[in-house]
C-alpha cells in the first residue's frame, strides 16, 4: 500500500492536570470532542521515559468544526516536570501550536474577554497574513490564524490544529523530513531578521530565520476532510545555541511532546523514512488499543531529536453508547470517510 499522509491527527501536550488542562481547550478553543479517554501503562516508550515503563492518562480532544486534535496527557506514576529554563524561539522541538479561526478579530475579543493570556495585537506574518499569540494557563504558545477550510458549522469562533512552529537547528537538513517525506512542499516564504510580529514571545528580539511549508496538494485518506490543510514553520536561531526543549526531561512532562500525522500505508512510510536515515524508533507493529479506539502507531526523530508520531487507525468510536465503532482498518486508503458520519462524533462532545 502506498504512503498516505490524512493530516495532523494531534500535537501531544503533556500536563500536571488533564482534566483542567481538557476543561481549559474545551471552553476557550472549542476542543469539547472527547474521541477517547484512556488510562494505562506507555510500555513501548520506555525509550523516552528513563527506560522505565511510566503510567499515564491521556484524552483525545477535538473540534468538529474542523483540524488537528489535542492529546491531552498526564503522568499518573510521576510528577509532570517543568523546563528548567526558559524556552526561546528556535530552541528545539515543538514552539507553538496554530489554531484557525472564523474571524481572527471576534476570536481576539472572545479570548480577550475571557482573560486568556494574549501575547500581542493583531498582526501580518512575511505573506501578509493575520495572526496573534495567545499562552494557555502553563505558558504554552498558541498563534491563532485564520482559516480558510471548516468541517462543520459551529458556534464557536475556532477550529481544531491547523499546524504548529518547531525550532530546529538547521532548516536545509530539517526540510529532508518535513518538505519531503510529510510532503509539506510549498515554501510560502523563507525570510531572515528580527520580525515585528513575534513581538512578546521570548527571543523575539534575536536574528531568526523562519520558513513557513504548506502542501500543494490536498491531503488524502479517511480522516483528510475532518483534519484539513496545516503548514509547519521552521524557525532557527542564529544569535545563540538553542536548546532542545525537552533535552532534560521525559516524554510526556510539561509542554508539546510530539506532532502526530494520520496516516495509511504504515510499512511504506516505514520503508521511506529509513531509507532516508529518519528510522523509526518505536513501532507497536499490530494493532494497539488506546481504550475505546485502536490502531498501529510509530515514532521517529526529527534531525534535531523533536519526536514525530504516524497513527495508523483501525478503530475508532462513533456512538459509544450503543457500541457503533468505525474500522477503518479495511476502508478504500485514499478515500474520506462520509461526513454525515464523523458528525456521530458530536455524540462525544462534553458540555
Amino acid at each position: 500500500m502506498e504512503k498516505i499522509i490524512s493530516g495532523i491527527q494531534q500535537i501531544g501536550i503533556g500536563t500536571p492536570n488533564e482534566k483542567k488542562a481538557f476543561e481549559w481547550y474545551r471552553k476557550h478553543l472549542g476542543m469539547d470532542i472527547c474521541v477517547f479517554q484512556d488510562s494505562a501503562e506507555a510500555s513501548l516508550m520506555s525509550g523516552y521515559t528513563g527506560d522505565k515503563v511510566q503510567s499515564r492518562s491521556a484524552t483525545l480532544a477535538m473540534n468538529l468544526q474542523g483540524g488537528g486534535g489535542l492529546e491531552v496527557w498526564q503522568y499518573t506514576s510521576r510528577n509532570t516536570e517543568p523546563p528548567s529554563f526558559n524556552v526561546q524561539l528556535g530552541d528545539l522541538g515543538v514552539y507553538g501550536t496554530r489554531i484557525k479561526c472564523k474571524n481572527l478579530k471576534q476570536t481576539y475579543e472572545f479570548l480577550k474577554s475571557r482573560d486568556v493570556r494574549i501575547v500581542n495585537g493583531i498582526e501580518k506574518d512575511p505573506s501578509g497574513s493575520p495572526h496573534f499569540f495567545v499562552k494557555d494557563p502553563h505558558g504554552l504558545v498558541i498563534q491563532m490564524v485564520t482559516g480558510n477550510s471548516w468541517f462543520s458549522n459551529g458556534s464557536h469562533h475556532s477550529g481544531g490544529i491547523a499546524g504548529c512552529m518547531i525550532g530546529v537547528s538547521d532548516i536545509d537538513r530539517s526540510m529532508e523530513l518535513y518538505h519531503d517525506i510529510l510532503e509539506y512542499d510549498e515554501i510560502e516564504y523563507d525570510v531572515t531578521g528580527v520580525f515585528d510580529d513575534l513581538k512578546g514571545l521570548d527571543g523575539s528580539d534575536q536574528k531568526i530565520r523562519r520558513v513557513l511549508l504548506s502542501h500543494s496538494q490536498p491531503r488524502k485518506g479517511s480522516f483528510s476532510q475532518l483534519l484539513g490543510p496545516s503548514k509547519i514553520e521552521l524557525i532557527q536561531t542564529f544569535d545563540r545555541e538553542p536548546r532542545r526543549i525537552f533535552g532534560d526531561r521525559y516524554w510526556g512532562d510539561l509542554g508539546y511532546i510530539h506532532l502526530c500525522f494520520d496516516v495509511k500505508g504504515m510499512d511504506q512510510l516505514k520503508k521511506e523514512c529509513n531509507a532516508k536515515g529518519f528510522k523509526f524508533t518505536v513501532d507497536s507493529k499490530n494493532s494497539f488499543d488506546m481504550g475505546e479506539a485502536a490502531g498501529r502507531f510509530s515514532y521517529i526523530e526529527d534531525p534535531d531529536g523533536t519526536l514525530i508520531e504516524f497513527v495508523e487507525t483501525h478503530k475508532i468510536p462513533i456512538w459509544e453508547n450503543v457500541g457503533w465503532y468505525l474500522d477503518v482498518k479495511n476502508k478504500p486508503p485514499e478515500k474520506p470517510i462520509p461526513k454525515w458520519m464523523l458528525q456521530f462524533l458530536r455524540l462525544s462532545r462534553v458540555k
